[in-house]
């Protein structure tokens, strides 16, 4: 081998950890590290395994809720109740939103309120949520729509607001008037914004479908956490604490995919 090949070979090495490959293998590779450490202190008895179970044990588990189709009954239940939250709290966060960024009148009566009422505590209403609508479905699901509500609608209205006051001005000279341009300025201007609001909703959303399932429910996965809590199975909890964080991982790669294809133009760094 030449002076020449050696010399071009670790180039070429770090140009492959510069292409993004150094990134996921520490992002791999930190979790199962973790996961190992805690394996190796819950053998040696550096913890207390009442509390802390070694993963192998929480993986056990995990295949036997798996098998006997708990964890997905559970698991649908939990879906179910995110989606229509979803759609009942970030559809009308969303539509408000725009009209709030776009009218000075409207931002005048509703942002006082939603200044008002975003800093209290989601679970502390959850008594008067249960008063209003019952220990049913609708309960959990009013639950969830009120923690995505609230992210969704301030970062549409910031969003609506940061656009530049030249793209309105150039839409009305072309004769787009109402909902020409909340189609063609407001809505795509706020995009990028809009999609950090869902995220941030999604995550409330999970913490919330969480706490309400261990208050008058029978199937979800805050209802399996807490009723493995009565138990004492402390592995299943693990479990339920172990799939919400997979759905939070999933839930962002999605919607990253999901921005990265419908938001073009926004830098990603």
């Amino acid at each position: 081998m030449t002076d020449a090949a050696h010399k071009q070979a670790p180039s070429g090495f770090r140009f492959k950890l510069n292409d993004g490959n150094l990134e996921r293998l520490i992002s791999i590779a930190s979790p199962l590290m973790l996961l190992l450490a805690w394996e190796i202190a819950a053998r040696v008895g550096w913890i207390d395994v009442r509390f802390f179970p070694a993963p192998s044990r929480i993986f056990e588990t995990l295949i036997k809720l798996v098998e006997s189709g708990a964890l997905w009954r559970h698991l649908s239940a939990s879906m179910q109740r995110l989606f229509w939250g979803f759609l009942f709290g970030g559809i009308p966060a969303l539509l408000l939103g725009i009209v709030m960024g776009l009218n000075k009148t409207f931002r005048a009566i509703f942002d006082p309120i939603v200044s008002a009422t975003y800093p209290i505590p989601k679970s502390a209403i959850l008594p008067l949520i249960l008063l209003i609508f019952g220990l049913g479905e609708a309960s959990k699901i009013v639950m969830v729509a009120v923690g995505i509500f609230y992210p969704i609608i301030i970062n549409t209205v910031a969003g609506v607001r940061e656009i530049n006051k030249i793209y309105f001005d150039v839409s009305r000279n072309f004769g787009a008037r109402g909902w020409q341009v909340f189609r063609t300025v407001a809505f795509p201007g706020a995009l990028p914004l809009i999609m950090t609001g869902i995220k941030l909703g999604v995550g409330m959303g999970l913490i919330l479908i969480s706490l309400a399932e261990m208050v008058g429910a029978k199937s979800g996965l805050g209802y399996m956490m807490w009723n493995a809590w009565e138990i004492l199975s402390v592995e299943t909890m693990y479990v339920g604490l172990l799939v919400i964080a997979a759905l939070g991982v999933l839930f962002t790669i999605i919607l990253n995919e999901v921005e990265r294809i419908i938001v073009p133009w926004k830098t990603v760094r």
